[in-house]
């Protein structure tokens, strides 16, 4: 028996569907042609009766510059002046890596310096401790 269900897919809120094909289906997504964000893959079926059924898929397409924002977050309550960096770098052309402005340079951690300042304490005491008990 032939199965002459069918599905419509919808990208965003489009009126008109970009495909409309017999399943089972196999496509490519090119997502180098939506502009970063929010989107939805609505997929409408269609059975041999008549019958519909509904998916939708919500996704993020970032195929733009990556950006890294260092000093605030989102919804943090802030006052006063705030050191900000910002960095932002593409991906190239997926065929080669590029190295440059590829990683986002951050500041040291708090805890990082807390335990730099609490190794160098501990071996003044423990100096101190041993020169006093040499004499």
């Amino acid at each position: 028996m032939k199965n002459n269900s069918s599905v419509f897919i919808f990208l965003d809120e489009e009126i008109q569907p970009f495909g409309e094909f017999s399943v089972p289906i196999n496509f490519d997504l090119d997502t180098t042609k939506l502009v970063d964000g929010d989107h939805v893959l609505k997929i409408v079926s269609k059975d041999p009766t008549g019958k519909e059924g509904i998916r939708k898929i919500p996704f993020f397409v970032r195929n733009g510059p990556s950006i890294s924002v260092e000093g605030i977050s989102e919804n943090d309550t802030v006052d006063g002046v705030i050191p900000i960096m910002i960095n932002a770098y593409g991906k190239g052309d997926q065929k080669q890596f590029l190295i440059e402005g590829s990683e986002t340079p951050q500041s040291t951690p708090a805890w990082f310096w807390a335990i730099i300042i609490g190794f160098i304490g501990f071996a003044i005491y423990y100096f101190t401790v041993e020169m006093t008990r040499g004499k």
